[in-house]
């Protein structure tokens, strides 16, 4: 499978099957390998497309740009495959760039889906939210700090699933064990510090004049993106659907794969209509 120098960076891609495409961006904790419950289905029916951001799984941060990076990055690989319209799939992390492209490029941007995620749009999402939604999210996010537990998988899935939840660990040590030896606090921060930087942050008079069709998919026990907050994020995009998968926490794509493959596929349909 390919490495590609673009954008000061070392990018690996693969592609799988044929037809319109349909590019997937991975979350904090994932790389390529994410998607193996996606890439079988998607590829029956487009050209699917994963990659590593830099500096995760075999992308390589050549020249030390970090996340800041990450929309330029997506641009190049979609400018490198020439690909002049497309889905876009961005998960947790992924959806900052993802949004990022349909909001500069909308004529190339046939649907976006935002699962378990409103990177991009965190500003104006807490802004727009009221102090009964801030004071729950809050004591969710206190409650992990204490806890200690970095959870992304919901407590039954985990349980049930050890096997599951098992290839899932090892899919995120890909990223600290790699070629790129990423250490985790160091991963969150420095996509954090993006968040907060103007020029990767959507506004809401962009979100509100979005022309391209948006899903956003959200499990009823995440306690990275609440749904809560989620519902807020979908309200600020006109004609945005939200989806929540019950019992599902911040990975409905790897918990309950056949609900998300559902909606997505079923999603890409109603765009083409």
């Amino acid at each position: 499978m390919p490495s590609v120098d673009l954008n000061g960076a070392r990018i690996y891609y693969e592609e799988h099957g044929k037809g319109l495409p349909v590019v997937l961006a991975h979350g904090l904790g994932g790389n390529h390998l994410s998607w193996w419950q996606q890439v079988p289905e998607f590829s029956r029916h487009y050209r699917c497309i994963t990659f590593d951001h830099r500096g995760w799984g075999l992308s390589i941060d050549s020249d030390g740009a970090g996340p800041a990076s990450f929309i330029g990055d997506l641009r190049a690989l979609l400018d490198h495959l020439d690909i002049e319209s497309t889905f876009l799939v961005g998960q947790s992390m992924g959806g900052l760039s993802c949004l990022a492209i349909a909001l500069e490029e909308p004529t190339r941007v046939r649907g976006l889906v935002m699962s378990n995620t409103f990177a991009g749009m965190r500003r104006e999402v807490w802004l727009a939210s009221d102090d009964a939604v801030r004071e729950s999210v809050r004591a969710v996010w206190d409650r992990r700090r204490a806890d200690g537990i970095k959870r992304a998988l919901s407590r039954e899935f985990s349980s049930r699933h050890k096997d599951r939840a098992f290839l899932y660990k090892q899919i995120r040590i890909l990223n600290e064990e790699g070629p790129n030896k990423l250490e985790d606090d160091d991963r969150v921060m420095r996509f954090r510090a993006l968040e907060r930087v103007p020029e990767s942050s959507a506004s809401g008079e962009a979100l509100a004049a979005m022309k391209t069709r948006v899903l956003f998919v959200g499990g009823e026990h995440d306690e990275v993106m609440p749904v809560s907050l989620m519902h807020i994020a979908a309200g600020m995009i006109p004609g945005a659907r939200m989806v929540v998968a019950p019992g599902a926490g911040h990975s409905v794509y790897f918990e309950q794969p056949e609900v998300f493959n559902h909606v997505v596929l079923e999603f890409f349909a109603a765009c083409l209509t």
